[in-house]
Parts: structure tokens; C-alpha cells; sequence
């Protein structure tokens, strides 16, 4: 396309230039490059791809991928661009904006190109297509995981397939599309309020992570300046798409706010239960029989959800981080019993504060058991699975504090270890 266009661009390209850039502007050159630059970032799609992936790459992948799609864009987007405009007024480019490259190739080489280009864009969103199922099937296992969304999504069929998540995410995709009315600029207008709102998170989630996590340990580290340019960037591109296309945020609107009270929902599934069984019980005088039976039934819910166990591994058993253990569970996971466990290779070497200062916080917490455990061995991913087996308790339910350099593991290589300090 692009030498097929270079061709034609020097032989009519400079009288098509002229009649463009003398035509009449209404807006200023400020405010037309604001909304260009707010067009052109859809153009940037595809980065949050490679996240999708992370936790599958190999260690330098995950890099190498952003580095080769920033190239990409930065030199075939702006090229296009100029070819297109080289070709064709911008009258005709609005008006064959939904198949614009096609008709670029039409133009510069003849039918057989923009045939050609269509079918490549035919497969290039097939590849999307099977991308968004596979990163949608594992953020919902995630999320399901860490009891963001409900339990029943994690059945599986015969093949280990979360068939539910998938089905989801299908209809959730044909509903679009009928509220869309099949419209691509509609349906690009939604995506594209979605897809800088992730971008923006991105930005948000790394900050978050400098700041609360700043001892982690990780193979690529970006500068706060980059960090925060880029959230401006975007949080940019984002309003100047919302002021282009404002019926569409109404759309947008209308998947977020109920994907968002879900997930709040789950979150504070106990406060909620807890309301309603204050609720049954101040009518319990008349309806006796019925709200005994809900009643009990709810609380069996809410044991349910506390019965679940949780592990912290501690190694030097410092009492004030202990403490920030206990506060994070108490606050932040539905448990009333607690694993505190410490795994050396000499048993008789703990120290015998540690045990005192575990019976300390279990009487300063009294609503969860705390049981005091040390493991003979060395702490790594096999010990996490053999104790995830020994005591049936999934690895998200096992907690560590921030570790240090010399730690000889990543996150990943633990299983699904979380930090909590």
C-alpha cells in the first residue's frame, strides 16, 4: 500500500495537498490538532494486548513487545495518514472513513490492492477477536479468584475450559452490537471511551504501585515523569473523544455502571448480608416461621464465606509487621481464622519472641483464631503447593510481606501468592 501510494503521490499528490490545506478551516489549528490527537489515539490499540499475556511470557518478552508495537505505530500510523491525505480531499476520506484503507488501495494500485487489504483486515480481527476472549476468560478467573465476581463462573467443562466467563463475555458482545444497531462508528465510539479508560488505569495502577510497592522487585521500571505524562496524554485523548461523541459515553455508561456495582456488591457482600438479616430480624415478630428460615440460611452464608482460611509466611516474625498482617485481613478478606506460619530449615532455631508475640495478637484480635505453625524446609513454590495441598487452602489465600532483593523468586513463579505489607 504504502509504495503503491508513493507512486501515485508523486504523480498527483502536490495539487491534492494544495486544494486541501487552502480549503476553509472553521475551528483553529489548536482545537483541529487537539481532536486529531484525540482521534489518533485509538490508533495506539494493541498495547494492552501484550498485558493480557504477561504472566505467560518469557522474562524480557513482555519488553520487547511494547518496544515493537510503539515502533510500529510511530512509523505506519503518521505514514498512512499523509498517503491518505495525499490521495484524497478529506471530504472524500469522511465519507470512506469506515473502509478507509481499502479505498486507499483502490486508489493507489486498483481493486485487486483494496481486496487484498480487506481480507488482511478480515484476519487481523480474528486474531483481535480470539485475543479479547482468551484475556477476558483469564481477568474473570482472576477476579473470580479474589472473590471480585461470583463463584459459579469457575465451572469448567470437560477440557478445563471456563465456559461460563466465555459465554459471558458473547452475549455481553452481541448485546453491544444490537444497542450499537451494527453501526461501526458507533461501536468504534464505545470502544474507544473503553479502551483509553483502561489506558488511564494502566497509568493509575503503576503509580499506585510506586508509591505503595516501591520495593518490589521488577525487570522494567518506568520513570515518573513517563508515568505521569502519559495518564495527561490520555486523560486527554479521552475528553476529546467524549466532547466529539457525547451520545456515546450514555452507551459506555450503560455496561460500566453495572459491571461496577457487581463487583462492589462482592466486595461487600458481608455488609450487605449482615443489613439484611438486622432487616429480618426487626419483622421476625411477625413472620416468625419464615425469617427463622432465612435467617439461618444467611447466616450459614456469612460462616461459609469466614470459614475460609488464611496463611501469612513470616520470616523474621517482627511484631510490627505482624500487626499490619493482622490489620490488612481484619479490614480487607471475609476470614475469622488465620495461619501464621514461619518455614526454616532448623526448627529449633525460631525464636521463641516469635511464638509470644503471635499469642499476644491473638488475644488483641479475639474474632479470629490465629494457630502458629512452623514448617520445617525451605520457603519457594514447592512448599507453597505442598502446603496449598496439605491444608486445602488456594495460593490467593496465602499472603507474604514485600520481599527483598536477593529474593531468588518472582510473584509469578509463587503460584498466585499475594503481598499484603
Amino acid at each position: 500500500l504504502l509504495v503503491f501510494g508513493a507512486l501515485y503521490l508523486l504523480q498527483h499528490g502536490p495539487q491534492v495537498f494544495l486544494n486541501n490545506w487552502n480549503a476553509p478551516h472553521e475551528d483553529s489549528i489548536a482545537i483541529a490538532l487537539f481532536f486529531g490527537f484525540s482521534a489518533a489515539m485509538l490508533g495506539i490499540s494493541g498495547f494492552e494486548s501484550s498485558a493480557n499475556f504477561v504472566e505467560e511470557q518469557v522474562e524480557g518478552v513482555f519488553a520487547k513487545t511494547l518496544k515493537n508495537m510503539w515502533i510500529a505505530v510511530t512509523v505506519f500510523n503518521p505514514l498512512i495518514a499523509v498517503l491518505a491525505l495525499g490521495l484524497m480531499p478529506i471530504a472524500q476520506i469522511s465519507s470512506n472513513k469506515e473502509t478507509l484503507l481499502s479505498h486507499v488501495g483502490d486508489i493507489a494500485a486498483g481493486n485487486w490492492l483494496g481486496f487484498a487489504i480487506a481480507v488482511d483486515a478480515t484476519l487481523v480481527l480474528s486474531g483481535a477477536v480470539l485475543t479479547s476472549f482468551v484475556g477476558v476468560a483469564g481477568l474473570i478467573h482472576r477476579m473470580v479468584l479474589d472473590r471480585c465476581l461470583p463463584q459459579f463462573l469457575l465451572k469448567t467443562n470437560s477440557r478445563g475450559a471456563h465456559y461460563r466467563s466465555i459465554i459471558l463475555f458473547f452475549i455481553l458482545n452481541v448485546s453491544v452490537l444490537l444497542a450499537t444497531q451494527g453501526h461501526l462508528t458507533a461501536l468504534a465510539g464505545v470502544y474507544t471511551l473503553s479502551f483509553l479508560a483502561v489506558m488511564v488505569l494502566f497509568g493509575l495502577g503503576n503509580l499506585l504501585l510506586k508509591i505503595r510497592r516501591s520495593g518490589i522487585r521488577r525487570p522494567v521500571s518506568a520513570s515518573w515523569f513517563g508515568v505521569i505524562f502519559g495518564i495527561v496524554a490520555i486523560s486527554l485523548g479521552l475528553v476529546g473523544n467524549i466532547i466529539m461523541n457525547p451520545v456515546y459515553v450514555g452507551l459506555f455508561l450503560e455496561y460500566f455502571i453495572p459491571a461496577g456495582i457487581i463487583v462492589l456488591v462482592m466486595l461487600h457482600r458481608i455488609a450487605i448480608l449482615s443489613a439484611c438479616l438486622y432487616v429480618l430480624r426487626s419483622i421476625s415478630e411477625r413472620l416468625t416461621s419464615l425469617t427463622e428460615t432465612i435467617t439461618c440460611s444467611i447466616q450459614n452464608q456469612i460462616a461459609s464465606i469466614n470459614s475460609q482460611q488464611i496463611v501469612f509466611f513470616t520470616r523474621a516474625g517482627d511484631l510490627a509487621n505482624l500487626n499490619l498482617a493482622m490489620l490488612y485481613v481484619r479490614q480487607n478478606e471475609h476470614t475469622n481464622r488465620m495461619k501464621i506460619v514461619t518455614v526454616v530449615e532448623d526448627p529449633s532455631k525460631v525464636s521463641p519472641d516469635l511464638a509470644a508475640d503471635i499469642r499476644f495478637l491473638d488475644r488483641a484480635y479475639p474474632e479470629i483464631d490465629i494457630e502458629f505453625v512452623v514448617h520445617q524446609g525451605t520457603f519457594g513454590p514447592d512448599t507453597i503447593q505442598e502446603l496449598s495441598a496439605k491444608w486445602s487452602i488456594p495460593p490467593n489465600f496465602m499472603f507474604i510481606g514485600s520481599p527483598q532483593n536477593d529474593f531468588k523468586y518472582s510473584l509469578a513463579d509463587l503460584g498466585g501468592v499475594r503481598l499484603i505489607i
